[in-house]
């Protein structure tokens, strides 16, 4: 056994444990606060990478929100990128669905050079082995080397570009559908994409992917608006072209009926000269005439830069004589000219013309002359228009000189009798023949004026008035023969109107001609076809069996204007709406049987037009109620029945009163009450609408005072009419005045048909009430045009949304009612416009029509149009509903 140790060794034993831990311990405190350190350190720089995500997605929407153009947004994503993660090559796609292909917006790769343009599309057959396709069809990212990606997809030598280090691609999803990817790539060893990058990335592309879907549909937008309003710029320029030509025209055709062509001055041709040189370029303008017995071709009227005298001429060879003989307009350029020269056609004199235009005229179908234009500028031209208001205005020169022609005639003829008379009063045998023959001519040409004079000038169809003499006579017969029965037809052409705006008066004018002549070939002898006038025709049908002689010849009518015409190369189509009459014992004038005929016209366009319809009892009884109808609606305008009623108009959120809509109502002497449905067309047409309208506006803004809460306004609908008279704004101004009511609690809705008209007249009448202070509303919008234009060019205050768009919000409604009603309340937030929604009639329509923007209504949930004292004596002390 060993000697056991000491006490002082084991007690110094026993201390040595105490005395290394306790030189531990500063140590075991640092490591404890390196720890902390790391801890503080990398949540610092957590949250360091968290804001600069922030601040990276905040920058992704502000840009994407930009005026910048796309290449430089996408440039500046491809920055904002990079601040989050190694991003030095770096592109973003897009993908169509629909095509299956895929577009590369922006591409950016330290390797190649080359790039991939961003409007080229590939379709996905094109790119076999493409990683960033393969991320978009299955929608999740891919991340490692791009070798080991497209092995684990099969795509194993397939690959499209340049191998990396390793690569990273996530989708872009929009509402859940891949629109595109987005990929970064590194050619560099040291430079790994981690699982954190993977999520990063995700996240941020599908920020990308809603700023380009935003940016996009804000870019579409204004892109149909700039196309809109370039459309209508071009139609209000047509428009304006068209007024200015149809003006043109009826000045020359006014011109040809006054003056005396071949007068002394030549102040008919300088008057139609100058009427040309407002349409088209005429610098260079003259008239030549053909005397067709001498073969000499004048010039009585001629004005031209170069200060040509055009000298009579016979035998000539120039483009005048070229037109003349061939009796065709010609457009020809100065390569033309040239062509017809080269050929002998013609032997051009004088300085060469950049563009000639010539048109020949004609009496009787016989060449008399040319009418032309020319220019020695190439930068003015003249087009298939300008050959077509030339050929106009040479027609109407020639009708002139047709008639100062048989003028002169006549004269001559009754200068020659006297003379004769005089010098051979002897040979009275001679003298009496000759007699016989001067005036035989003369009745020859007062059978031609009483022609004229009964007869339609476009057609060559008896007129209105010669219809009528021949119906008179008709009517004496049924009188004395009452077997002897007959018919009127009533026709009117169905879209001639439409033609005649879109294609022009000409071609207008050639339809009813070739329209006359189809239906002549329908009338047998006796049996009358007239044209009343515009595109309306009437046929009387003589010796009638039964009524279905008269119903065989209308279904003839409407079968042969169902072909097609072709009227100047152009495949037109019409059809007819007919109203048949037969004479009936009541009667008792021809204009009768021609109105019931027109009636029965007009119930034939409203049963769906292209048919015929009978005038029967109920027709007649029809007219009768419109006659008393109509005698009613006097006697009420001056016994004072009209009176308004007010449905509230309010704030949908706390039913505030804000004012109400004063609707027309009609109280009858027996108490009744009538809507105005049942009067309301008559009342139009026969134009007591507008006495009406003033009574209406008196009573509205004679009730402002009485009206709670006391800040409430009235507003009053305008009938289209008013807008157009030009004293109309300050006259209800002054009846404002008058009133002693404050404009600004009188408001004036028009709807947007109102606004089509005359928009100068219209424009003027709602700016005079708007600087008088008197609110204008746009009424039913989004029924009609609902053009931007309305709300940028006329003083609106706000807008009344259509109550379709309430109706269609019911459960189980039509949801595309929604985004259009959010939209047009974004619209008119932006242009600063009130909004008003109509025909609010459930509790569910409010809440909806509030969750989308609307703070105004108006409808049946609020209140049912009532009489002013019922409003009074139900109002709260709130004014809320």
């Amino acid at each position: 056994m060993g000697t056991p140790p000491d006490s002082s060794q084991a007690a110094a034993t026993d201390a040595d444990p105490g005395g290394e831990a306790h030189a531990d311990a500063p140590e075991t405190e640092l490591a404890a606060l390196r720890t902390e350190l790391r801890r503080v350190q990398a949540e610092m720089a957590g949250r360091a990478r968290a804001l600069r995500f922030q601040e990276a997605l905040f920058d992704i929407s502000e840009v994407a929100s930009s005026s910048r153009s796309s290449p430089a947004v996408l440039a500046e994503m491809h920055r904002i990128v990079g601040t989050l993660m190694y991003a030095e090559n770096f592109f973003i796609a897009r993908w169509d669905g629909e095509r299956r292909t895929l577009r590369f917006a922006y591409f950016a790769d330290s390797e190649d050079d080359a790039g991939i343009d961003p409007a080229t599309a590939f379709h996905e057959s094109e790119l076999p082995g493409s990683l960033t396709l393969q991320v978009i069809l299955h929608r999740t990212a891919l991340c490692g080397p791009s070798a080991d990606i497209a092995r684990s997809l099969g795509q194993e030598g397939v690959s499209q570009g340049p191998e990396c280090e390793h690569w990273l691609g996530v989708p872009m999803l929009l509402d859940g559908e891949a629109v595109g990817a987005v990929v970064v790539q590194s050619y560099r060893p040291e430079v790994r994409y981690s699982e954190d990058d993977a999520q990063l990335l995700t996240y941020v592309a599908e920020h990308i992917a809603t700023a380009l879907a935003r940016r996009e549909s804000t870019l579409e937008l204004e892109r149909r608006v700039e196309q809109r309003t370039e459309a209508l710029q071009a139609e209000v320029r047509e428009r304006q072209r068209a007024e200015r030509l149809q003006s043109t025209l009826y000045r020359i055709a006014a011109l040809s009926s006054r003056h005396e062509a071949e007068d002394a001055d030549g102040s008919f041709f300088a008057d139609i000269h100058a009427i040309v040189g407002e349409l088209i370029d005429a610098r260079n303008f003259y008239i030549a005439l053909w005397d067709e017995a001498t073969d000499e071709l004048s010039f009585p009227y001629s004005v031209d830069e170069h200060d040509l005298v055009r000298a009579t001429r016979r035998g000539g060879r120039g483009l005048t004589e070229y037109v003349l003989h061939h009796g065709e307009p010609l457009l020809a350029t100065e390569a033309i000219v040239r062509g017809l020269a080269a050929t002998g056609a013609v032997t051009p004199s004088g300085p060469a013309a950049a563009w000639w235009l010539g048109v020949p005229m004609r009496v009787d179908d016989q060449p008399v002359g040319v009418i032309a234009v020319q220019s020695y500028h190439h930068d003015v031209r003249y087009t298939e228009r300008d050959l077509e208001l030339l050929g106009f205005v040479g027609t109407h020169i020639a009708a002139a000189i047709g008639r100062r022609r048989a003028d002169l005639a006549l004269r001559q003829a009754y200068l020659d009798l006297e003379r004769r008379v005089a010098e051979r009063t002897r040979e009275l045998g001679l003298a009496n023949e000759t007699l016989r023959q001067q005036i035989s001519a003369r009745e020859g040409v007062e059978r031609q004026l009483k022609h004229q004079t009964l007869h339609d000038s476009l057609t060559g169809l008896p007129n209105r008035q010669y219809l009528l003499d021949r119906l008179v006579a008709a009517m004496a017969q049924h009188r004395a023969q009452p077997d002897r029965s007959f018919a009127v037809l009533f026709l009117d052409l169905d879209r001639f109107k439409v033609i005649n705006d879109s294609e022009g008066h000409l071609v207008g004018d050639a339809l009813l001609r070739e329209a006359a002549q189809r239906i002549g070939e329908c009338v047998r002898s006796p049996d009358t076809l007239a044209r009343l006038g515009g595109d309306e025709f009437a046929v009387l049908l003589e010796r009638l069996r039964d009524v279905d002689d008269a119903i065989h010849v209308a279904e003839r009518i409407m079968q042969v204007l169902d072909r097609p015409f072709l009227v100047e190369g152009r495949e037109l189509h019409t059809s007819a709406s007919v109203g048949i009459a037969v004479v009936q014992p009541q009667h008792g004038s021809a204009e009768e049987i021609l109105r019931d005929a027109d009636a029965a016209m007009y119930r034939a366009k409203a049963d769906g037009r292209k048919r015929y319809a009978l005038f029967d009892e109920h027709l007649r009884h029809h007219a009768q109620h419109r006659l008393e109808l109509e005698l009613e609606l006097r006697r009420a305008l001056a016994t004072d029945e009209f009176e308004p009623h007010y449905q509230p108009i309010v704030n949908v959120t706390t039913g505030a009163v804000l004012g109400f809509e004063a609707l027309l109502r009609w109280r009858r002497a027996d108490g009744s009450l009538r809507t105005p449905d049942a009067f309301l067309a008559l009342a139009e047409e026969t134009g007591l609408i507008e006495a009406i309208d003033w009574r209406m506006y008196a009573l509205a803004i004679g009730d402002l005072a009485r009206l709670r809460p006391a800040n409430a306004y009235v507003s009053v609908n305008l009938s289209p009419r008013h807008l157009l008279v030009p004293e109309f704004a300050e006259r209800f101004l002054t009846l404002v005045a008058e009133q002693r009511a404050q404009p600004s609690r009188v408001c004036v809705e028009v709807t947007e048909g109102a606004l089509i008209d005359r928009k100068d007249l219209v424009r003027a009448a709602l700016e005079t009430l708007h600087r008088g202070g008197v609110r204008v509303m746009l009424d039913d919008f989004g029924t009609g045009y609902s053009a931007l234009s309305y709300l940028q060019h006329f003083p609106l205050h706000g807008l009344k949304i259509d109550r379709s768009f309430a109706a269609a919000l019911a459960s189980g409604g039509h949801r595309g009612s929604r985004p259009i009603v959010r939209a047009i309340v974004a619209m008119a937030s932006s242009l600063e416009l009130e909004v008003v929604s109509e025909g609010i009639e459930t509790e569910e329509q409010r809440q909806t029509l509030w969750a989308l923007g609307i703070r105004q209504g108006q409808g049946y949930h609020f209140g049912r149009p009532a009489p002013l004292q019922h409003w009074l004596d139900t109002a709260p002390a709130s004014g809320a509903v």
